[in-house]
């Protein structure tokens, strides 16, 4: 009877791809496993172009531009807003009052990794919830463009997310689980009526229309509604370097949050 000798089982050593897919593919298991948390991002777009861009399909705007495509673009620019803010900014305040980022913290991952994970997430959510509220517009509003405009008129909107995700990233260091949800609405809800999301600007006060182009929400929608031809005429490279302005604005406060928040939990 021989023996054999085993040789010694060698570890697995994650690489760090292989770990931040990982760290994707656990975002995503969260997002399936809690779907109430997803539902109202995907379903209130769609809804409100129901109740305000239906009616209008079919009819023009002052300069030629369909109305339906319009406001099916505004709240395309909305569905940014609320994905950055509540998939990313509020998911953090909850994974914080819970330990879940303390300990994350304390792992060899990198705070740039788990950053970005939630970046693609937040993409991710965005792009699915745009697919659908296109879908929905194309087949019952029969919103018509033509084929060429729907990648550049989704590209641009998913660009106008951007700032958003490092404002989101700042609401998640500086509120708690149960204030960041608030501090998000408070900040979103008048940011995207002022903006124009809503009603057209034309029909707003003077005092907000004067107020909007300072806006970021502003910005955003400008990029796919220029697509539409139903932009202000300042073209994709202005709104695209306020938006830059305001992502490197929203980051630096981002920053600072971070590391008073890793002060006060490491010293």
């Amino acid at each position: 009877m021989t023996s054999t000798a085993l040789s010694p089982a060698r570890p697995r050593t994650a690489t760090p791809f292989s770990s931040f897919g990982y760290l994707v593919r656990c975002e995503l298991l969260k997002l399936a496993r809690i779907p109430a948390f997803l539902i109202p991002t995907v379903l209130f777009p769609i809804m409100f172009f129901t109740f305000f861009g239906l009616p209008n399909v079919g009819n023009k705007m002052a300069g030629g531009a369909d109305a339906g495509g319009y406001i099916m673009a505004s709240f395309g620019a909305y569905t940014m807003l609320s994905a950055a803010l509540f998939s990313f900014g509020v998911s953090i305040a909850g994974e914080r009052g819970l330990g879940w980022n303390r300990l994350m913290r304390v792992t060899p991952m990198s705070p740039v990794s788990y950053f970005a994970a939630k970046t693609i997430i937040a993409l991710l959510i965005g792009l699915f919830t745009l697919v659908l509220l296109y879908l929905f517009g194309a087949v019952v509003g029969r919103v018509s463009l033509p084929l060429a405009t729907w990648a550049p008129l989704t590209i641009r909107t998913l660009m106008g997310m951007i700032p958003f995700v490092a404002l989101g990233l700042w609401i998640g260091y500086v509120g708690g689980p149960n204030s960041a949800a608030g501090i998000a609405n408070l900040i979103f809800l008048p940011m995207s009526f002022a903006s124009g999301l809503f009603t057209p600007l034309q029909f707003l006060p003077k005092v907000v229309q004067d107020v909007a182009p300072y806006l970021p929400a502003y910005h955003s929608a400008q990029l796919a509604w220029d697509v539409l031809g139903a932009g202000d005429g300042r073209g994709f490279g202005a709104h695209a370097l306020w938006l830059l302005g305001y992502t490197v604005v929203f980051l630096a406060m981002a920053v600072v949050a971070y590391r008073r928040d890793e002060g006060k939990n490491f010293g």
